[in-house]
């Protein structure tokens, strides 16, 4: 059975891959008949175009770029559909040592609370443009990207404008420690293991994570070309069944150390254990000797972290909206909605009796704690899910969410 079915697949050095890296490594692919080719990239732009032009059947992908794809907001036109996750959380906000200093100064403490540390950099933001300083350079990984969306939400909600008060660039995910040390970015949001990167150089402050700004929030995905997605129904059953075993075995603290072990090699992370670990255990070194413990930062597989929940992408398509990027219509809701596929997923599992949600779309932000919800086959939790502001996005009413937070007059 093994080889019946040829993927290639895109990846990021990135630790969310590993989900994608040890179907592969591990045998979970192969069992499943799959043989799976890996292809290591360097952009995200590069994933995004070799996608839409066929070198890769589906990729480790930012879960708003196939929705971006769909709504005709990248250079190449594709058809891009999302019919599994790959984890829920991971990122962080770094700052340089010299920007967490001007924060402490106004309070901030490492206790990566997100109100606390937006505070204070509204206060330094200010004492900077009084002061007649340029404004503070952030990085992010890709225009359409959930590290995008977060940062500017964080800022917005303390007070922060993210098109006026701050500059921000775009940077491939390796690059962005880098960038700090050089001088060339004051800040960044990225995934793991590029925030530690910096705390372990000694050249950077984790300020905030993702956990915190919205608990276990979407992250990456696997984007698959809705062509090839239609023609091999089969292969993409056998990955997604590949993935979902994957997925359990990186979750298991058992299997940490010889995940950690292929991850460190040069063609994929070509970072050591130690700087992998803090997205597996959650114990984090912010900078400066301190530390902290991170509840559920990254989970690859617990609490439905790789159901491709429709009110997920309905999310970021309201940010698209927010932040000028789309014109807000019910066909663009369609598009959004359509890219991501529950149908898919429980398809490819079901006949695994694993737990499925009952649900394709949920109000996020409802669950304060961690609660059990109706599913099919066995028990499944979910949550917390709560926005660090309180708010909450009901998907059944996107128009009121979008007139809430306020869109951007001006389309990219």
């Amino acid at each position: 059975m093994a080889g019946e079915h040829h993927v290639h697949a895109g990846f990021m050095p990135l630790f969310d891959s590993a989900v994608l890296v040890a179907a592969r490594e591990f045998g979970f692919a192969a069992r499943e008949g799959v043989e799976l080719t890996l292809h290591r990239e360097t952009s995200w732009a590069n994933i995004r175009d070799r996608i839409a032009i066929g070198h890769f059947h589906l990729a480790h992908m930012l879960g708003p770029m196939p929705i971006a794809c769909n709504l005709g907001l990248t250079p190449l036109a594709s058809d891009t559909i999302v019919p599994f996750s790959l984890g829920l959380g991971g990122n962080c906000v770094t700052v340089s040592n010299a920007v967490w200093t001007g924060m402490a100064a106004h309070g901030a403490l490492p206790d990566l609370d997100p109100a606390r540390t937006g505070a204070a950099l509204k206060a330094l933001i200010g004492e900077r443009a009084r002061a007649g300083h340029d404004p503070l350079r952030f990085a992010v990984v890709h225009p359409h990207s959930g590290h995008k969306y977060e940062l500017s939400y964080w800022l917005a909600a303390c007070g922060i404008d993210p098109l006026g008060d701050i500059d921000i660039l775009i940077v491939p995910p390796p690059f962005m420690a880098d960038a700090l040390a050089a001088g060339r970015i004051d800040g960044y949001c990225v995934g793991e293991p590029w925030n530690s990167a910096s705390v372990a150089a000694g050249t950077g402050h984790i300020a905030t994570v993702k956990a915190a700004i919205w608990k276990n929030s979407p992250e990456k995905v696997i984007g698959a070309r809705k062509s090839w997605a239609n023609e091999n129904p089969d292969a993409l059953a056998a990955l997604l069944r590949a993935l979902h075993h994957s997925a359990r075995w990186c979750q298991d603290p058992a299997n940490h150390g010889d995940l950690t072990a292929v991850m460190a090699q040069p063609g994929f992370l070509g970072q050591p254990a130690e700087v992998q670990m803090p997205i597996l255990t959650g114990n984090l070194r912010l900078g400066g000797g301190a530390e902290r413990h991170v509840k559920d930062f990254f989970l690859p597989f617990d609490k439905a972290a790789n159901f491709p929940w429709k009110s997920h992408a309905l999310w970021f398509y309201t940010q698209m909206v927010r932040w000028g990027q789309v014109e807000h219509s019910a066909d663009n809701v369609a598009i959004a909605r359509d890219c991501y596929r529950p149908d898919l997923y429980r398809a490819a599992l079901k006949p695994l009796g694993v737990a499925l949600p009952g649900a394709n779309a949920k109000v996020e932000g409802a669950l304060k704690t961690a609660t059990p919800v109706g599913s099919a086959g066995a028990s499944l939790v979910l949550g917390p899910d709560g926005f660090f502001d309180g708010e909450m996005f009901d998907p059944d009413r996107i128009d009121a969410y979008i007139e809430r937070q306020g869109a951007s007059s001006t389309v990219d």
